[in-house]
């Protein structure tokens, strides 16, 4: 098993995706950016890719979701919830007033926000690919006066200091890892969800509503709904990325799907995959009762036509 993930080595990517257990013997092949771990994906030199997708602080990472949306045809295999601590790293003997300079992906330091403007009011904030990649450059060049936002464990690995620690601006910040492939849904475990694009027929007066009332009528719960430019289409026009409890195994799941993709302008499949945590799942088993039952009763009256 090949599994391309966003490196370089002590990424926060690589520490949830090390927690995956049946992936310990994998061949890990870390890439530069998102872009570059799904395309890796789908050109068949890694069989899976593994990618941040949704931070506790700052929401969806809209370009791993653009990705999968708008560039590529792959389905998500599973997720992985990581707890995540950023510290500011720098080379050993400076302190939080020598820095000038913070390196990092544009999402960590989102995260770090509050702590940048206290702490570093200053300091020119450059991006870079990852948190580890900023680490490894830092720790290539041994510039002073230049710290990193990055995991704890890229000190050891690149040789650096921790000068602050746990600087994100909420605690438990928490960041949703996606295990992506070509082709292959994996059976339901009965703790699933499924994620899907809705493109609208026509943009007008209750579009939303109609969509939503798929989910509503069938006791199906959405944990997350967002809308996304199509980038096909001009300002205005966007799509619906929802996150649905359930499986398509599930016959109520399924119902929904065939009826947004006969009503819709079009829906893609995300997957559908076990979900990360433990949730209640007793209100979706009752629902999938009742439709079953209403199945059943719905056949019994057709075998009396004649």
């Amino acid at each position: 098993m090949r599994v391309a993930f966003l490196g370089p080595h002590g990424t926060f990517t690589e520490q949830a995706l090390m927690s995956q257990t049946d992936l310990s013997d994998a061949e890990l092949i870390p890439l530069r950016t998102v872009p570059d771990v799904l395309d890796a994906v789908e050109s068949g030199s890694a069989d899976v890719g593994f990618v941040p997708i949704e931070n506790s602080i700052e929401g969806t990472v809209n370009f791993t979701q653009d990705a999968l949306v708008n560039d590529h045809d792959l389905l998500i295999q599973r997720e992985v919830v990581l707890d995540i601590e950023h510290c500011l790293l720098a080379i050993p003997g400076q302190k939080l007033s020598d820095i000038k300079q913070v390196w990092s992906m544009p999402v960590a330091t989102a995260q770090c926000h509050a702590f940048l403007r206290s702490e570093l009011p200053s300091a020119d904030v450059r991006p870079t690919n990852s948190t580890a990649e900023g680490a490894q450059l830092l720790a290539n060049e041994r510039n002073p006066g230049i710290a990193v936002i990055a995991p704890r464990s890229a000190a050891k690995l690149y040789d650096l200091e921790v000068v602050a620690d746990d600087i994100a601006d909420h605690r438990g910040n928490q960041t949703r890892f996606v295990l992506v492939g070509k082709h292959v849904i994996p059976r339901a475990t009965g703790h699933d969800r499924t994620a899907i694009v809705v493109y609208q027929r026509a943009d007008e007066p209750g579009s939303l509503i109609s969509i939503l009332q798929e989910f509503a009528a069938r006791r199906i719960n959405l944990s997350h709904l967002s809308s996304r430019p199509t980038k096909t289409g001009g300002l205005g026009d966007y799509c619906f990325i929802m996150y649905a409890d359930g499986h398509i195994e599930d016959e109520l799941v399924a119902d929904a799907l065939r009826e947004l993709h006969a009503k819709q302008g079009d829906v893609k499949f995300l997957g559908s995959y076990p979900a990360a945590g433990e949730h209640a799942h007793s209100v979706r088993e009752h629902a999938d009762a009742r439709w079953q039952q209403a199945d059943d009763w719905v056949a019994e009256l057709r075998k009396r036509i004649k």
